[in-house]
C-alpha cells in the first residue's frame, strides 16, 4: 500500500464485473465479481427513451421482473457507485464521482 493510501483505495481499483441476461421481462444477474460492498448499486434501465432507476434491483437477489407490461424497447445495464471526492459543480453534482457500468447493456 502507497504511504496514505487507504485499504478502501486499494479496494476500489479493481472494477466490479458481472453478466445480466433478459428473458422476456425477467432480468438475471450474475454474482458480481470484485464487488465493493456496500456500495451502492443500480440498475439503469430505459425503455422507449425514458431512463428508470431501480435503485434495489441489484442487490435484492440475482434476478428481478419488470412489472410494465407496455411493449416497447427496453435497455438495462448494472452500475455501481464510483467515489472519488466529494467535487460538485454549482449545480450541486458529482464532478469526479459517479455511477459505472458492470455489466453490458441487455
Amino acid at each position: 500500500m502507497v504511504r496514505g493510501e487507504s485499504s478502501w483505495n486499494n479496494a476500489t481499483k479493481a472494477r466490479p464485473q458481472a453478466t445480466i441476461n433478459l428473458d422476456g421481462r425477467r432480468l438475471t444477474r450474475s454474482e458480481v465479481s470484485n464487488d465493493w460492498g456496500p456500495v451502492p448499486a443500480m440498475g439503469d434501465q430505459s425503455g422507449n427513451g425514458q431512463v428508470v432507476r431501480h435503485p434495489s434491483m441489484p442487490r435484492t437477489g440475482l434476478s428481478y421482473e419488470h412489472a410494465d407490461t407496455a411493449p416497447g424497447n427496453y435497455e438495462v445495464v448494472l452500475q455501481m457507485w464510483r467515489y472519488v471526492n466529494y467535487a460538485k459543480n454549482p449545480q450541486g453534482e458529482f464532478t469526479a464521482s459517479r455511477f459505472i457500468d458492470v455489466s453490458q447493456t441487455a
